[in-house]
């Protein structure tokens, strides 16, 4: 088994299939060649994706309305949220693409990354069964599934700070961790969301988890983002324009 493969625990029957989920349409475009790409398995990921996301959604949030179950599928099938599982596998390293694309970035872009994970889905889709594709997805999410449980939206301070922020602008807040004090099965961590360079709150949690949502609980009670000091902060972080010298006679 190749890194993915062990990564995913799980053997391809046709290598073919993995080779063109993990190939860059820039690859093609570059050599001018006929070849394929990972494009057409995007598509089939896709609506494995929203399917798998959809009947677990319906199965753990039975009072849910038909919006409040779209909201939180948008979230898990977002760009963003396809880059994070993507970025989770490494996926980015086992891409082909052309030198060109690689050279600008491409490995980190989130629409490469985001794509590439729908078509693994796809093509683990077609190498398999759907039954396979959904347990692999699942326990690979497993960490964002089970934020929602305990955070569902309307009570997820995350979720709820991200959709403020990205009202605002598409850059979304980062949680660095503090610091982590304690015993390695009773630590206590503490979290700062920053967004655009600014702090905008902090929290204690007894998990990363914890704390990050303490941090974003804290951001949405402040809302430094609505006050004239925030709103000057980036003037105060460029450096003053300096007078160009004159030459002297």
């Amino acid at each position: 088994m190749n890194p993915l493969e062990q990564r995913l625990k799980y053997k391809f029957r046709n290598p073919l299939l993995l080779a063109e989920a993990l190939t860059h349409p820039s690859l093609g475009h570059e050599t001018q060649r006929h070849h394929f790409d990972n494009q057409r398995l995007e598509f089939l990921g896709d609506a494995v994706l929203q399917l798998i996301f959809t009947e677990w959604l319906f199965d753990h949030f039975p009072k849910f309305s038909e919006g409040q179950l779209t909201k939180m599928r948008s979230g898990l099938v977002s760009r963003d949220g396809l880059k994070m599982h993507a970025e989770r596998l490494s996926l980015g390293m086992h891409l082909m693409m052309g030198r060109g694309e690689e050279t600008s970035g491409g490995r980190e872009r989130s629409s490469a990354l985001a794509d590439a994970y729908e078509a693994l889905i796809g093509a683990i889709y077609l190498d398999s069964d759907y039954v396979t594709a959904r347990r692999i997805v699942l326990t690979e999410a497993r960490e964002d599934l089970d934020t929602l449980e305990v955070d569902p939206p309307d009570q997820n301070p995350k979720g709820q700070l991200q959709e403020v922020l990205q009202a605002i602008s598409p850059v979304s807040p980062v949680y660095p961790i503090l610091s982590a004090v304690g015993p390695e099965h009773q630590k206590d961590f503490v979290a700062r969301v920053t967004w655009n360079g600014s702090e905008l709150g902090e929290g204690k949690g007894r998990s990363k988890k914890d704390a990050e949502t303490a941090a974003a609980r804290d951001a949405l009670i402040k809302r430094l983002w609505e006050t004239a000091e925030f709103a000057a902060e980036p003037a105060k972080r460029k450096p003053a324009n300096k007078k160009p010298r004159t030459a002297k006679n």
